[in-house]
């Protein structure tokens, strides 16, 4: 739903001036008048006053010169600013019908001379809160009282925007003239559209190297048959090891997932010693912390112990 109350807006009269909408599944509209009258707070005070005397008021009163604004009623219901058309109740038309009275005469373009402030545009943000979009669906406004202006019946039904008193069925006024039609919305920019901030995703994980422990690995190469016999063997530790042998090419599939440290893991192992320039007993084919150091950064695990 839009704004119901403009906030800015200075109150007038009792708040209560019309009813429920007729057509409330028709798109929105708004309707601009002038008052024929001279601007300025005298005339503001004395117009507001007239309106309320005659039952003709409309939503909005507004003065180009001093960017006052006023509201008689809640924008979701009807004005008393149109006259009907046959049976047409033109003042309830639409979703919504926000009338606005202009102190200012339809001869005398307002867009010509008016100092459009911020009370202009809290205006037009609360009739664009009711999705009523920046156009004229009529076309032309009267530019003179004798100006055949176009008073479509169906483009009233059926389409939302900006309308003049002119342009409406029903009512032969010619206001609000031949004002500058555009000037209304480039004196209200619509706020840019902003980007809503992008969330980062959380960056993935890097998955925890597997750690291998030297004693361990110690211990089960050394219970290997031929050479000094050693504790129970650690398979989760051993098959790290061998995997990592394999993809240096030192080591068959047929041993490489076993997890038993035995001789051919062993000679695999003194293969990868003497690559890393051991010889003689230091190539024993037993891990040190220095090779299997080099080993585990090559193919991406941690040594403990």
């Amino acid at each position: 739903m839009g704004e119901i109350w403009i906030k800015e807006a200075e109150r007038l009269g009792d708040g209560d001036i019309g009813g429920a909408m007729d057509s409330p599944s028709a798109p929105g509209r708004a309707v601009w008048h002038t008052t024929e009258s001279g601007a300025g707070d005298a005339s503001f005070d004395a117009v507001a006053r007239y309106l309320i005397s005659h039952a003709s008021e409309p939503h909005i009163l507004y003065d180009p010169t001093t960017d006052r604004l006023g509201q008689y009623g809640p924008l979701n219901e009807s004005a008393r600013a149109l006259r009907n058309d046959g049976a047409t109740r033109t003042n309830r038309t639409g979703r919504v019908c926000i009338q606005i009275e202009v102190l200012a005469k339809a001869s005398k373009p307002f867009t010509a001379y008016w100092k459009p402030g911020p009370n202009f545009k809290a205006l037009m943000r609360a009739i664009r809160s009711w999705g009523i979009p920046d156009t004229w669906p009529a076309g032309a406004l009267a530019q003179s009282y004798a100006d055949n202006s176009p008073r479509p019946r169906t483009t009233w039904a059926t389409k939302g925007g900006h309308y003049g008193h002119s342009n409406v069925p029903g009512n032969d006024h010619w206001d609000p003239g031949a004002i500058d039609r555009t000037a209304l919305f480039k004196a209200a920019p619509k706020p840019a559209a902003t980007t809503p901030p992008t969330t980062p995703k959380p960056p993935t994980p890097t998955p925890a190297k597997p750690a291998v422990d030297l004693s361990n690995l110690i211990a089960a190469a050394r219970r290997d048959p031929g050479l000094k016999q050693g504790g129970t063997t650690f398979p989760a530790d051993v098959k790290i090891v061998e995997a990592a042998l394999k993809a240096e090419g030192l080591l068959s599939a047929t041993y490489a997932g076993d997890g038993s440290f035995g001789s051919s893991t062993v000679s695999a192992y003194k293969a990868w010693q003497k690559r890393c320039g051991y010889v003689g007993s230091a190539a024993d084919g037993i891990p040190g912390k220095a090779s299997l150091e080099k080993l585990g950064r090559r193919r991406g695990f941690t040594v403990k112990g």
